[in-house]
């Protein structure tokens, strides 16, 4: 069958008007696409022992709800607060710091019928995977080993802040808060069961630090407002003096 004499070439055809502003917004894309900046990489950051602590809160015979804490605890955190659907966690919290605000107390916590902290001293969570709910909320699960059982938990997590700490050496931090209920029975702790009760809420503060091999690689957002100036705040002049010795806070 002939060739109908309305069909233009294909060579021609890449020279017509339309073909030509085609090609001319193909090229512009494929330039903004490649010349957008790279996603960063998650970084590591340190578990702040002094600013991350947990609490636990169970029934005291039905009077009350008994509240402890427990303070020290250690670990690496991988996170990036654009994406932090692919964040890791790994947590040893040291039970023989467990303080319910009584010295009696806290030896019948950690003693054999109970916690036995002599045999058990760490509980650990190692987190398995993460389902971001919004941008600052999401559900991280993981294996919480306690009382040497290991059980699948699920902590729900809000990130607080993402930024540059407001105070020398000014590194960058992230702080977040948790919570979750677990059963005492499941970890294999039984006793005294008509005066504790069962569930166990948790609550858990942390601070993590970026880690020293991560400070150097600066990304975006520690240059974007919540940058730290490169010398301290000028002190207040209204403010009481601080002693030397006295911590960071």
């Amino acid at each position: 069958m002939p060739t109908c004499r309305t069909t233009i070439p294909l060579r021609r055809a890449a020279r017509t008007p339309r073909a030509r502003r085609a090609a001319w917004l193909a090229l512009a894309l494929a330039s903004l696409a490649g010349a957008g900046p790279a996603a960063a990489a998650p970084a590591t950051y340190a578990l702040d022992p002094v600013h991350t602590r947990v609490m636990f809160a169970l029934s005291h015979a039905g009077f009350s709800q008994a509240i402890g804490t427990v303070s020290g605890s250690t670990g690496t955190l991988v996170f990036d607060p654009d994406g932090w659907d692919d964040a890791r966690v790994e947590v040893s919290v040291p039970l023989t710091r467990a303080d319910l605000g009584d010295a009696d107390w806290n030896r019948a916590a950690l003693a054999g019928d109970l916690l036995d902290a002599g045999k058990y001293p760490v509980a650990t969570f190692v987190s398995t995977r993460v389902e971001p709910i919004d941008a600052r909320r999401a559900s991280v699960y993981g294996t919480l080993t306690l009382h040497g059982v290991a059980r699948e938990v699920k902590l729900d997590v809000t990130l607080n802040a993402a930024k540059r700490y407001p105070l020398p050496p000014f590194r960058r931090t992230a702080g977040f808060s948790a919570t979750t209920t677990i059963s005492r029975k499941a970890f294999g702790i039984t006793a005294w069961p008509s005066v504790i009760g069962d569930a166990v809420e948790l609550r858990i503060e942390a601070e993590a630090s970026r880690a020293k091999a991560d400070r150097g690689a600066a990304t975006a957002a520690d240059t974007a407002g919540d940058a730290a100036p490169d010398t301290p705040p000028a002190a207040d002049p209204t403010a009481e003096p601080v002693p030397e010795s006295a911590p960071t806070p």
